[in-house]
């Protein structure tokens, strides 16, 4: 996968590199404890994608965007314990909606810039995170809601772990494939022309607000298919686990930068190193000294930080151009 595709071996780099990213759990499909890891290092490589479209390459670092995975949690898990309907189609709702709510929400915002409209959005989801708590009706309130087992894949609801590692492989597999497309089409490029200069891109004649709220659509849809996912896999939700920043809504954010905003394979790079990480870490360290794990894992992004600007995928770009000119 590379960062922004311009050649007809684009789809095979794609391919390939989903097969590597899969790699993993052929090989640890038989420790659930791993398997288990796995299902979220696809999960929120897939939700770090879906953020990176308007975060990345139309450059509105958002971090509201855990308002859009909780809709879709909610909504799922809503039509599911009220109507019986079958997540599979429940889900479909939710990404509607956000599709049409994060685009209204967000166009007041897009007047800001910078950090003014990160703390615009981040005010959108402790808005979110009061109504949760108040909606009992919808949302459960504070309690959440729980989804009873009841295996079958009409329920999405299964016995076996793998089989939800496959499906978030696939979440994460199409939100790639969603990005691909879209860097190939007129709205990426318009993005990415908005990203480096409004001005520029208002004086040749393109619409910014509309651009930035395209994409503001998709990505919200996106987050919203995520939190479907994730509340049938865990099948208990509520408003501190779905509304958490550190969990939920700048680990998107954090994903990216880690791995490199604005690039394709950059948040997909960043998920497998963060997400294995931070489980690891909580699991040796987690039980000794509380909090530890974060305070490690807090150190190592900050070293990534400091000497990898661009970000894990840029590092190594870096250092593949540098062989390259080595060579010549």
């Amino acid at each position: 996968m590379s960062a922004i595709p311009s050649s007809g071996r684009t789809w095979g780099l794609y391919a390939g590199g989903i097969l590597l990213a899969a790699l993993p759990l052929a090989v640890l499909s038989g420790d659930l404890f791993w398997v288990n890891i796995l299902i979220y290092t696809y999960l929120f490589a897939g939700l770090a994608v879906a953020w990176n479209i308007i975060g990345g390459f139309g450059g509105q670092f958002s971090l509201g965007h855990g308002v859009f995975f909780a809709i879709g949690a909610y909504m799922t898990a809503r039509l599911y314990l009220g109507w019986g309907i079958s997540p599979w189609i429940g889900m479909i709702p939710g990404a509607l909606i956000c599709a049409t709510l994060g685009p209204l929400v967000f166009w007041p915002t897009f007047r800001l810039k910078g950090s003014f409209f990160a703390i615009a959005t981040l005010a959108f989801n402790e808005v979110g995170l009061v109504m949760a708590n108040y909606l009992e009706s919808l949302t459960g309130g504070p309690r959440g809601l729980q989804i009873p087992f009841k295996a079958g894949l009409g329920n999405m609801i299964f016995t076996d772990q793998r089989v939800w590692a496959l499906i978030m492989c696939a979440f994460m597999a199409t939100c790639v494939a969603i990005a691909l497309f879209l860097m190939r089409s007129r709205l990426g490029y318009y993005l990415l022309a908005v990203r480096e200069d409004e001005d520029a891109a208002h004086a040749a004649g393109i619409d910014v607000t509309w651009v930035k709220l395209r994409g503001t659509a998709l990505s919200a849809a996106l987050a919203s298919i995520g939190g479907s996912l994730f509340a049938m896999y865990v099948r208990t939700i509520d408003p501190p686990t779905l509304f958490s920043l550190a969990d939920i809504g700048v680990k998107f954010a954090l994903i990216a930068l880690i791995g490199g905003i604005g690039t394709i394979s950059g948040p997909v790079l960043g998920a497998f190193l963060i997400i294995p990480a931070e489980s690891y870490l909580r699991a040796v360290l987690g039980g000794g000294l509380p909090g530890m794990h974060l305070v490690v894992l807090g150190g190592i992004m900050l070293l990534a930080a400091l000497f990898m600007r661009h970000g894990v995928f840029g590092a190594l770009d870096a250092v593949w151009r540098r062989i390259l000119w080595s060579r010549s």
